[in-house]
């Protein structure tokens, strides 16, 4: 399991879609294969949880999305998982870094301002 955390700044709506379509847009096997939105008390959350397929170990490795904002703070938690044959331990985890590799640049690209 590989996994990223970031605090961010920036427009909720704006920010999100930036991260959901560099995912997609990162890989050509790349799904988000459910989402969920709400508001508790002012701050908003969204989950997604996407799927592509990993040559590195010939199966699927999905990853998780949530991000939480209020005006203008935006933390982010993004945390992969799948991508080991092993049966008692991870031997591989290639695919689940390289996903989250995907994401890790857009909110790189995010941080310098651009995408915003």
């Amino acid at each position: 399991m590989a996994k990223l955390e970031r605090t961010l700044t920036g427009d909720f709506d704006r920010v999100l879609e930036a991260l959901h379509n560099g995912v997609l847009e990162g890989s050509a096997t790349a799904s988000c294969e459910e989402a969920s939105d709400f508001t508790v008390g002012g701050v908003r959350c969204a989950v997604r949880m996407y799927e592509r397929y990993s040559a590195f170990g010939g199966n699927r490795v999905a990853m998780s999305l949530t991000l939480m904002g209020s005006g203008g703070r935006l933390h982010l938690t993004a945390m992969t998982a799948g991508g080991s044959q092993a049966m008692f331990f991870k031997l591989n985890t290639l695919g689940e870094e390289s996903f989250l590799g995907t994401l890790a640049a857009v909110v790189d690209r995010l941080e310098r301002g651009a995408d915003r």
